[in-house]
């Protein structure tokens, strides 16, 4: 193999590595998890839905998770309510063409969205403008608003519209959405173990 390449490859798993080691010893992380986990499951509970929205990456991140919470995760369970903002192209370019791109997730959390739903935004860098137009929507529209991001200076502005917003350590984008899966498949296996007690398996050892 190229040496190069066996250099970035070693260079790049061991950022990936200790981004996830400074995640694991984050307390304040976990906890923050735990109570996004406790928010979508209580919105769920009363009736409501889980909306996910982001733009690229982030995008295959919103339909991945909306996936887990409707077919399963760790255990067979009935369908949890939850969908991505991403995936009706005929909304997204009608929205882009006749309003442009930063409303196409603000019109569908005003139409789709009802008090007590749950919004997560995500944005790598916090400052993708039609993810913030959405939480803004989500806000007024009574419903909660979660968050994912980085640690770049842009998460300042998710900070400000989410109740909950978790920080990936780390300021390189890739990184960044790594983290953004594992934290969502965390959040997921603890709402449906909210949901489903009864259904769960012990808790594996660390």
């Amino acid at each position: 193999m190229n040496p190069e390449h066996v250099r970035y490859t070693e260079a790049y798993l061991a950022r990936s590595r200790a981004a996830l080691d400074t995640l694991a010893a984050d307390r304040a992380a976990c906890d923050l998890l735990g109570a996004m986990a406790e928010r979508i499951a209580s919105a769920m509970k009363a009736g409501g839905k889980l909306m996910v929205a982001g733009n690229g990456g982030s995008a295959g991140d919103s339909q991945h998770i909306a996936g887990e919470f409707i077919s399963r995760l760790m255990f067979d369970h009935a369908p949890l309510a939850a969908i991505a903002l991403t995936v009706d192209g005929s909304v997204m370019t009608a929205t882009g063409n006749d309003y442009g791109y930063e409303y196409v997730f603000e019109r569908q959390v005003l139409g789709l969205g009802r008090p007590g739903d749950v919004f997560l935004g995500i944005s790598t860098s916090g400052r993708s403008p039609n993810v913030l137009r959405a939480l803004d929507a989500a806000a007024g529209r009574g419903l909660v608003c979660l968050g994912f991001t980085g640690a770049g200076p842009g998460a300042a502005a998710m900070a400000e519209r989410c109740a909950l917003l978790f920080r990936a350590p780390s300021t390189e984008t890739a990184i960044i959405q790594q983290l953004h899966i594992t934290a969502a498949h965390i959040v997921c296996a603890l709402v449906e173990r909210t949901m489903f007690p009864a259904l769960a398996p012990p808790v594996p050892a660390p």
